[in-house]
Parts: C-alpha cells; sequence; structure tokens
C-alpha cells in the first residue's frame, strides 16, 4: 500500500481531508510564529492572506504542470512564458482605451475584465498548440530545451521597443516594454461583486470589520477574500484534472507517459492526444499568471524569468508527479517553507536576538569559524542573507528530494485509471451476482492503470 493511501486512509475526507488537515497545520504553525513576532492582528491576518495568495498559485501551477508532465510525461519548463501570454494578453483586451494625458502610455480595448480572461487563456492555448506542433516528434530533454526557448523568447519580445505600443483597431495599445504595463483596469474583486449585484453587500461587509482592524480594514479583507478565491480556483483546478485523469482521455495520456510506441500500437493518434494536453495544460498555466498579477497594479517582462518554472517544478516534485493531492500539498509546502519561509525565519531570530548584527561580508563571517571554531557569525551572515540564499536552500532541498524522496511526499502516478475498481470485494460482489470469478487470479489492492480506453 502506497504512502498516499496510507495517509488518506487515515484522514477523515480521504484526499480532501489531507489537504485541509495540511493546509491548517501551516496555518497554525504561521500564527505561533506571528505571535513570537508580536504581530497585530492587523499583522497576523495579511500574514494569513499573503501566504494563502502564495499556496494558491503554486497549487495552481503545479496541478497545470502535473496534466503535462505527472500524466502526460511531456517535460515543459516554460512554464513563465505562457503565464506572460496569459496576463498580458489579458490586460491587452480589458485595460481602459488610452486617453492622451493620463498616467498609462498605452491603453487597450476596454472590453469586460471576464473577456480579457478568456482571451489570455485562449492566447496561451495557441501558444502551447504552436510550440507542440514542431516538437511532436521531440522527448524529454529535446522538448524541455524547445519550451525555455519559447519563454525566453517570449521575455524578450515584451521587453522590445517595437511591440511596447502599436495600433490595433485603431486603439493605442501596446505592452509598455521594458518599462511594464500598468494594470489599471478595475479591481478584479470589484468587478466580480458588481457583475453579481454585491458590491454594496461587500462594501458592507469591509465596515464591519472595523471591529476588527479599526483602521482602513478594506485592504485586509480585499487579501483575505482573494486568497479564498484563488483556493476556489484551486479547488476547480483539481476537479477538472482528476475527471481528466479517470477519463478515457487521461488513460491514454498515461498510456502515452508509459509507453508512447505502445500507445501508437493500440491504434491512439498520441500526437493529437499530446496536443489537447499540452494546449489544456498552458491554458490553465496562463489563467494562473492571470490571478497571480491581476491585482498587482503593473507588470514587467522581467518577472517572468526562468526561476518561476523553477520553483513550480519544485512544488511539484515536493508532492508528486502523477498526484493531483500531492501537487496541491506540494504547493502549499513550497510556498510555505522554501518560498515564504525563510523571511518569516529571519524575523523571528531578529525579534529572539535583538541585539546581535550580523558581520559585513563572508571574510569576516568564515574567520572565527576557522580561527576560533565559532559559529555564531556564520550563523548571524546566513540568516541576514536568507533572502540571497533562497535559491541555494532550494536547489539542496532538490538535491535531497532527487536522492531520497524522488517519489514526493504521496508517492509517484498513484492515480487511479481503471474503469471499474478491480478488487477483492467487487469480485466477491461480482460472483454474487451470478458472474464468474477466476479463483486463481490474485485480487489487487489498488486500480490498475489497464482497461478499456473509449475515445
Amino acid at each position: 500500500m502506497s504512502v498516499r493511501e496510507n495517509l488518506a486512509d487515515r484522514m477523515p475526507g480521504g484526499d480532501a481531508g489531507l489537504i485541509v488537515a495540511v493546509l491548517l497545520v501551516t496555518y497554525a504553525a504561521y500564527v505561533l510564529v506571528g505571535v513570537g513576532l508580536g504581530y497585530s492582528l492587523r499583522g497576523q491576518l495579511n500574514t494569513i492572506a499573503v501566504l494563502t495568495f502564495y499556496i494558491g498559485v503554486f497549487a495552481m501551477l503545479a496541478l497545470a504542470l502535473n496534466l503535462h508532465w505527472g500524466y502526460t510525461g511531456l517535460f515543459n519548463i516554460g512554464i513563465v512564458g505562457f503565464m506572460a501570454i496569459g496576463i498580458y494578453v489579458m490586460a491587452l483586451v480589458s485595460k481602459p482605451l488610452y486617453e492622451a494625458g493620463g498616467a498609462a502610455q498605452v491603453g487597450g480595448l476596454g472590453l469586460p475584465l471576464i473577456v480579457g480572461i478568456v482571451a489570455g487563456m485562449a492566447a496561451a492555448a495557441l501558444l502551447g498548440l504552436v510550440v507542440a506542433l514542431p516538437a511532436l516528434r521531440l522527448r524529454a530533454d529535446y522538448l524541455a530545451i524547445v519550451t525555455i526557448a519559447m519563454s525566453e523568447i517570449i521575455r524578450f519580445s515584451l521587453l522590445s521597443n517595437d511591440l511596447q505600443r502599436f495600433q490595433l483597431f485603431g486603439n493605442r495599445v501596446g505592452f509598455g516594454g521594458g518599462s511594464g504595463l500598468i494594470l489599471d483596469f478595475t479591481d478584479p474583486l470589484q468587478a466580480f461583486f458588481q457583475a453579481f449585484g454585491l458590491w454594496n453587500a461587500y462594501l458592507g461587509v469591509v465596515d464591519a470589520f472595523t471591529v476588527v482592524v479599526p483602521n482602513n480594514p478594506k485592504p485586509v479583507v480585499d487579501g483575505l477574500v482573494y486568497g479564498f478565491v484563488l483556493l476556489c480556483f484551486v479547488a476547480g483546478y483539481f476537479w477538472l484534472l482528476k475527471r481528466t485523469g479517470e477519463s478515457p482521455f487521461g488513460r491514454v495520456l498515461k498510456a502515452i507517459r508509459e509507453d508512447e510506441d505502445v500507445a501508437n500500437s493500440l491504434g491512439k493518434d498520441t500526437n493529437q492526444f499530446k496536443i489537447k494536453s499540452f494546449m489544456l495544460g498552458c491554458a490553465l498555466m496562463g489563467l494562473a499568471g492571470i490571478l497571480w498579477l491581476m491585482t498587482q497594479g503593473a507588470v514587467t517582462p522581467n518577472f517572468f524569468r526562468p526561476r518561476i518554472t523553477f520553483f513550480v517544478w519544485i512544488a511539484l516534485i515536493i508532492g508528486g508527479a502523477g498526484s493531483n493531492t500531492g501537487s496541491v500539498l506540494g504547493g502549499a509546502v513550497f510556498a510555505a517553507v522554501l518560498y515564504q519561509g525563510p523571511r518569516y525565519f529571519k524575523n523571528l531570530v531578529d525579534t529572539v536576538l535583538p541585539s546581535t548584527s550580523a558581520p559585513s561580508g563572508f571574510g569576516p563571517a568564515i574567520a572565527p569559524l576557522i580561527s576560533n571554531l565559532n559559529p555564531a557569525p556564520m550563523f548571524f551572515y546566513t540568516i541576514d542573507s536568507i533572502r540571497q540564499l533562497q535559491l541555494v536552500i532550494m536547489g539542496l532541498v532538490l538535491i535531497w528530494l532527487m536522492h531520497n524522496r524522488p517519489e514526493g511526499m504521496l508517492g509517484y502516478r498513484k492515480e487511479t485509471a481503471a474503469g471499474i475498481p478491480l478488487t477483492a470485494a467487487h469480485a466477491r460482489r461480482t460472483a454474487a451476482d451470478g458472474g464468474e470469478v477466476d479463483d486463481a487470479a490474485p485480487a489487487t489492492d489498488a486500480a490498475t492503470e489497464g482497461g478499456d480506453d473509449d475515445e
């Protein structure tokens, strides 16, 4: 029995209960750290809001990557390219029309925000199609080279002055070039509540929140509500990919992952399946990019450096490729421990030991350790530089994971794929109903990856 099955069986609610339990433990740990840091209630709520935001975006991206790598075996390391296309096309469609003398150097088409979101997802999916068509015969590291090259082409194109501003349908639009793009459309939360006629009710909730946060509670409430919205999107991604993985289409994807030649020999057009899988995953990555950046007020091309792709891969590896539950947990653990954790740990050390000062450089930090075996200066230098050392820490964690737990937290590729549960209990029920059962055949503990794929 796999680690995933053990944990899920012991947890009320199965996989969903496991995810909720991990999130509650994570939030409790951050609250305790906040108490140690002496945070006010407002500070605690802001901490929870920021943590929820990063858990949401990394969980969504890990789930989208799981469709590519965990289900289909497509080695995509150009995630940031699809994120960039999603948010930039959304901004192009939904930014207000250009007005001379305004703060924004370029405008958009002025269409509703939901139209821009759909357009951004469609653009990311079409880019996935463009990348997939010439790369169909490429596997493993060759596909990786194509995708990372694509992401860098996108980034440098957005930096180009040629795309900084141009005319589209008679309107002055553009991508802002290296100076970035101001996202001056209606606040997403406001647009959402106004669409359902609930904006005044939402403002009433904000006013009532003054009992908890007396001064300007709206940013706090906005952060908490938007974090909850992101968790709802995570649930939507999870449901979509779970249904996909359990469908005949998903079983063919897993067959391609295991051995594409065998899937071809069984009459499946693997190229078509890979294209559909790649396009769907790219659309989900584009939506995750939109949700990450649409509330930030501005976006610049250099945000989309390859390190974001590196972060998403670590999140997927932590959770376990092939497992949707593992993808969500991997995104949560990565966001809480490796992405946000170092900053909170530094704040905690500074609070506990406020009178200490870190050496100004590596030399003064290492010298006492070598001469007097005094580790304190090196420790405080490391804590003071922990944000700069974050990538080093992530790399060390990744190396450890690949050596000690390559299958991730919940095991590797354990999602159910059979059309029927091939268990001993099911066999006994079949026999009781008058069916024939081969007593010599061993009963399995879990559904296998077999079964007829009726496409």
